[in-house]
């Protein structure tokens, strides 16, 4: 039987949720997997609690609905914790990666969800720090590379970084997301 992974990813208008997903989706379709990727919104605005989801498989994807059941959970905004509930449907056992410069303990405890393993990484400080902009997503991609080889290798996220994103941005621009990938990667922390 085919594994189908899902991944759902809770952020605000801006912070770049849906080019996160996007390029997860990119790194496993470079791994031979089926994707999908796509976003959900709110009201259409800058700083608006949004979602975006990714779908990677062995075989064909025919569910065309919202994730439901994620094996990951990523939140860009850690002030979600308390508006959206980003465990529901969260399988048991299943990661939920945070921005947050507070411990996975601290962010386990307001979240109450006992059967989850929670991850926690100050993308905020490392996306100002190497882009100069505060926009957590490519380094989330590399907390998730550290804590799911499975879906995404430290290459492959940022293969597909410069896949998804290398017409757009300079190559120095380029070079501080890689830096934002690398640091994240190293500077997760778990419970």
């Amino acid at each position: 039987m085919a594994q189908l992974v899902e991944v759902r990813w809770h952020g605000r208008g801006g912070q770049g949720a849906k080019t996160a997903g996007y390029i997860l989706a990119v790194a496993a379709a470079e791994q031979g997997k089926q994707v999908q990727a796509f976003p959900e919104y709110g009201a259409e605005r800058r700083g608006a609690p949004m979602r975006s989801y990714v779908r990677i498989s062995d075989a064909p994807i025919r569910l065309r609905c919202a994730v439901r059941s994620p094996e990951v959970v990523i939140v860009l905004d850690d002030t979600l914790l308390e508006t959206e509930d980003v465990t529901s449907g969260l399988v048991d056992g299943g990661w939920v990666i945070v921005n947050s410069s507070a411990s996975p303990a601290e962010v386990k405890s307001r979240m109450g969800s006992p059967n989850v393993r929670v991850a926690t990484v100050d993308a905020t400080r490392i996306s100002l720090e190497t882009i100069g902009r505060n926009i957590p997503n490519t380094p989330m991609l590399g907390a998730l590379a550290r804590l799911r080889p499975d879906l995404v290798d430290l290459e492959g996220a940022k293969a597909a970084v410069r896949a998804t994103l290398g017409g757009k941005l300079s190559e120095a621009v380029l070079q501080s997301n890689y830096q934002a990938v690398d640091r994240a990667y190293e500077e997760v922390q778990t419970e």
